[in-house]
């Protein structure tokens, strides 16, 4: 079996767990409290910034530090026990197949889990800003190309914290130990951003995103998105963590 073929029997898989319920459930959370107090957005918070672009932020900026991320850390650890149950991750190894194929499989879907959030995401932004628009008898909608930019750049962004996390949960069988210190890495997430070696620590990326498309709307110049060292960085991490990721998967197992 090729990684093709064994990417699309994990997305299988998908169907009868209830991973697509758990991405979603978060998002409606998140915009029901975002639209039943919509006329706050309507309160200049940075000078510069519309309330159009501080409702759109705003969301955004809840979304990616730590819903989004929560969501990954959720799907790692349920992607990594599925074949656990009744020792399936044994059945799988036994199958002449490479362990790193099927870990690197595993990491696609992922991939995808994610894209599938943050495009519903972005659905629901357009959705909920026609509502909340309704609501406060203002246009709180901003342009679309703004919104499917701000979204790309969020899904890109990402990829590193991604790889981290799957690393942390193939290496960390126990689930409660690797849902704890993911959400760990959460926290200092709001710190990093403001430290100079910020493009070091994957976890703060998606926020980075946020917080500097924030700052490009107001008045204030605020940081820019470097490219250089991030992306060299940013590369070098997700290739680092894949690497022991597909080296550990199922190491427990082989012995």
């Amino acid at each position: 079996m090729n990684l093709f073929s064994l990417t699309l029997t994990e997305i299988k898989k998908t169907r009868h767990s209830k991973i697509l319920v758990l991405l979603f459930i978060p998002l409606v959370i998140l915009w029901i409290p975002n639209i039943v107090n919509a006329d706050m957005s309507l309160s200049p918070v940075m000078e510069g910034i519309t309330p159009e672009n501080n409702f759109f932020i705003q969301s955004f900026m809840g979304f990616a530090w730590f819903i989004f991320p929560a969501s990954i850390i959720v799907c790692t650890v349920l992607l990594q026990q599925s074949e656990r149950t009744n020792k399936g991750i044994l059945k799988m190894l036994a199958l002449p197949v490479r362990p790193s194929l099927l870990c690197m499989a595993k990491f696609l879907v992922l991939v995808l889990l994610s894209f599938v959030q943050i495009a519903a995401m972005t659905g629901l932004y357009f959705l909920c800003a026609r509502i909340a628009s309704a609501y406060v008898d203002y246009d709180l909608m901003v342009q679309a190309e703004q919104v499917l930019k701000l979204s790309g750049t969020l899904f890109l962004s990402s990829l590193p914290m991604m790889a981290l996390y799957w690393m942390m949960a193939v290496c960390l069988t126990t689930p409660v130990f690797s849902i704890g210190l993911g959400l760990g890495t959460m926290v200092p997430s709001v710190l990093m951003i403001n430290a100079k070696i910020w493009f070091l620590y994957p976890p703060c990326y998606p926020f980075y995103v946020v917080m500097t498309n924030y700052l490009k709307l107001s008045t204030d110049p605020g940081r820019k998105l470097d490219l250089i060292p991030w992306i060299p960085a940013a590369a070098a991490l997700s290739i680092l963590c894949l690497l022991i990721a597909c080296l550990a998967f199922g190491h427990a197992e082989r012995k």
